[in-house]
């Protein structure tokens, strides 16, 4: 559903864009494409979840029912880094940091809960990821003020908070994950060109290509085979 979402904003962002151009308005920037290198920065808001494949372990299964995990909100930054590659499209480079909390709801099945009064319904994962994204950028004919535009790459991150090295922080139970993340992202946006600078709105998906479960004997952990990273990115970007 969220993925669905996505992709209608997208066409609508996309069919609106050119109409926002208004007839007689004076052109900013018109030099702007004209220079090989844009140097700028982003910031946004990130969504993030896990796509989760339950556990095929019967014992498991006989304590937990399903574990579950649904979007929650962060942060990113990033400085921006493009080149002009031919009139339609870019190559960026945009090393940030990003701030994520992701969880996992687990639904205890009634005998499993009656022996464990203390069982926990959820555990998050908080992580502050170090991230190298190259990406292309195809941008369309300008319109006015305003450009849309289409991105497609690929990002490795790095989880600089992982707990794959701290068994049982605060001794309680825990999730720990690999501290490397490796994803293939797409997006649109469009580019507002300003009196001074080039302001964009964009969205993107981020799709993780990576299991990020460590094996752990905590039945917190046992639940799910495997572990994939999904997030959303809503981002504000300023380039000189």
């Amino acid at each position: 559903m969220r993925t669905q979402r996505f992709i209608a904003l997208l066409a609508l962002l996309l069919a609106a864009a050119p109409r926002l151009a208004a007839q007689g308005e004076i052109a900013n920037l018109m030099s702007f494409d004209s220079k090989q290198v844009h140097l700028g920065i982003q910031v946004g808001y990130t969504s993030a979840k896990f796509d989760l494949t339950y556990s095929e372990d019967d014992e498991v299964r006989q304590q937990i029912q399903g574990t579950t995990s649904y979007f929650k909100p962060g942060f990113h930054i990033a400085a921006i880094g493009d080149l002009h590659l031919g009139r339609f499209f870019d190559l960026r480079f945009l090393p940030g940091v990003t701030f994520l909390t992701r969880n996992l709801e687990y639904s205890w099945a009634p005998a499993a809960r009656a022996t464990t009064p203390n069982a926990e319904d959820w555990r998050t994962v908080e992580s502050i990821y170090g991230d190298l994204p190259f990406e292309f950028k195809f941008r369309a004919m300008r319109y006015g003020n305003y450009r849309p535009y289409l991105t497609a790459g690929v990002c490795y991150g790095f989880d600089f908070s992982s707990l794959r090295k701290n068994r049982n922080a605060n001794r309680e139970s825990i999730v720990k994950l690999n501290a490397s993340d490796f994803r293939y992202t797409v997006g649109a946006g469009f580019d507002v060109f300003l009196y001074y600078i080039k302001f964009a709105i964009e969205l993107k998906m981020s799709f993780g290509l990576m299991d990020l479960s460590l094996p752990d004997n905590e039945i917190y952990a046992r639940t799910v085979d495997n572990l994939i990273s999904r997030t959303f990115m809503l981002s504000f970007t300023f380039e000189g």
